[in-house]
């Protein structure tokens, strides 16, 4: 299945984007906003594009291009370091699609994937530069951190039942596929909760990769570093896939508008069009918020 880009036009429509602007792309991902941004800039503008995944990063992608492009492999955190590496101290826009590409689910290889067997790393990058895993939470945490998890980073209804599961499963074998957890976790929920539309193990996979990857801390910091290096009047544009994420950009962009530091261009997000929604249901959980810097 071909990646759709959700949100493309609302996105970078919202940047309110000239030809010589210098923009960050903070997750290039299958470079469809990474298309329309580079098109609207001129010889004079300047896209960075970054992505923690490396094989996402590929200038093909683009097509015919005008602007300076600079293609950065690393965490979005690092913003700062990145715009210093490339002396660049102010931008013009910064956007942020917090989706996954169809291609990290196209195999198991990374362990994101609940449809394909694989390691359960749930790593960005390689998981030996990192100080655990996916396998490392399921077979070392307590049961009562295991749920808490579950449900504060997926909002998990059956957290304490699938934690036990785990936890009874583990003693004795070491789980370390992702289909031996859907398994596990299938087993743990009651026949009502596996009638649904989503995979039953959807949101397990979710708190996991969030807890691997830090991502909450990840995106607060993301929000403040970016912010900075903004010039004023420019604009910073996100797009979350599920609730927790908005909310940690709801609360954050609230608190700068609070300050009088930034002013609210959407007071309600904006979610995907009808007409997005029946070429691409995967959008249906998609919401974007943009904010303008003062000063």
């Amino acid at each position: 299945m071909q990646h759709k880009t959700v949100l493309l036009y609302e996105a970078v429509d919202g940047l309110q984007l000239s030809p010589s602007d210098t923009v960050v792309d903070a997750t290039f991902g299958s470079g469809g906003h990474a298309r329309l941004i580079t098109q609207i800039l001129d010889k004079d503008g300047c896209y960075i594009g970054i992505d923690a995944d490396e094989t996402a990063l590929d200038e093909k992608k683009l097509g015919d291009i005008s602007p300076q492009i600079h293609l950065v492999h690393d965490n979005f955190s690092q913003i700062t370091n990145i715009l210093r590496s490339l002396h660049i101290e102010k931008v013009d826009a910064i956007l942020a699609d917090l989706g996954w590409r169809m291609e990290q689910f196209a195999d198991g290889e990374k362990g994101f994937s609940f449809m394909h067997d694989g390691p359960l790393h749930m790593t960005f990058g390689k998981p030996e530069d990192y100080t655990f895993t996916a396998e490392d939470i399921v077979n070392d945490w307590e049961e009562h951190v295991l749920a808490d998890v579950f449900y504060g980073y997926a909002e998990e209804r059956y957290a304490r039942r699938i934690a036990k599961a785990i936890v009874e499963a583990r003693k004795s074998k070491r789980i370390t596929s992702t289909l031996q957890l859907v398994e596990i976790v299938e087993y743990a929920l009651p026949k009502a909760a596996k009638k649904g539309k989503i995979n039953p193990a959807t949101k397990v996979f979710q708190a996991l990769r969030i807890a691997v990857n830090d991502e909450l801390t990840v995106l607060e910091s993301f929000i403040k570093d970016a912010f900075m290096v903004l010039k004023p009047g420019g604009r910073l544009a996100i797009i979350t896939f599920h609730s927790i994420e908005d909310r940690v950009v709801k609360h954050s962009f609230r608190e700068l508008k609070d300050a009088e530091l930034a002013t609210l261009m959407t007071k309600k997000p904006i979610a995907p069009s009808e007409e997005e929604l029946k070429e691409n249901p995967r959008a249906r959980s998609a919401k974007l918020r943009i904010i303008t810097k003062n000063v």
